[in-house]
């Protein structure tokens, strides 16, 4: 069993589907990316996992026990699991970077403010920004930004971390920066569900890419399969588009 199943996930908004049956497995350790056009659900398939779109149909499993996202209890405990980064920041302006990065393991799950400090200052040191805890966001790029974002992410201490296109909102000479750290925690052999469109980097980190167009996965494999020689008509005219440019 995997240790991350869908399957036949169904999601709406409104009356208009945008997930068909998505059947999905994830390995623990395994860096995942979910690419394709526009509107595919993506990041919708992402806000599922974490409850903020219910499933209308299917189940997602993990380690072999079905999440119920109808009950409250379950999706706490769900939510223990999984954190996810935005490709919006949406850090607090009026506290300081580790305060952002402390906030909700101290208030929400109520764990010890001392080691919570320490383990945040370690983060912050991992993504590079150990000199700017108390600095405020605004006195940051947005590079660094979406770094305290991924640092506030891991204080939580999720088994999945789910980036739903962190470097769009960059400059381009800011979206390295954000990308040496999502490589770093992928060397530390972290779980990872990808969405993105840096093409060479999703080649380069990923060991399994899913190819995703209207609410339904078309093909998925190794980069070297999906990207390279996709197996699908539709797959190769979005690649082909994609390296075009």
């Amino acid at each position: 069993m995997a240790y991350l199943r869908l399957e036949n996930v169904e999601a709406a908004y409104g009356s208009v589907n945008v997930l068909n049956g998505i059947d999905l497995d994830v390995e623990k350790g395994e860096v995942v990316s979910l690419i394709g056009p526009s509107g595919s659900g993506k990041s919708t398939l992402l806000r599922v996992l974490v409850g903020l779109n219910k499933p209308l149909a299917g189940r997602v499993l993990l380690e072999g026990q079905p999440i119920d996202y109808g009950s409250r209890k379950s999706l706490r405990a769900a939510r223990d699991h999984f954190a996810i980064v935005f490709q919006q920041y949406n850090l607090f302006q009026n506290m300081t970077v580790l305060k952002n990065v402390t906030i909700a393991p101290v208030k929400i799950k109520k764990w010890d403010a001392r080691q919570v400090e320490k383990d945040a200052v370690a983060l912050l040191e991992k993504v590079g920004l150990g000199d700017k805890i108390k600095s405020y966001p605004d006195e940051l790029s947005g590079g660094q930004q979406q770094r305290v974002a991924i640092a506030r992410a891991l204080a939580l201490r999720p088994d999945i971390l789910l980036l739903d296109e962190v470097t769009s909102a960059l400059d381009p000479e800011l979206v390295t920066e954000v990308l040496d750290t999502i490589r770093l925690l992928s060397k530390e052999g972290r779980t990872m569900i990808i969405v993105s469109h840096e093409m060479a980097f999703v080649k380069e980190i990923a060991d399994k890419v899913v190819f995703m167009d209207q609410g339904k996965i078309v093909e998925s494999g190794s980069p070297e399969e999906v990207m390279d020689r996709p197996s699908t008509d539709r797959a190769r005219e979005f690649m082909a588009k994609i390296l075009r440019h």
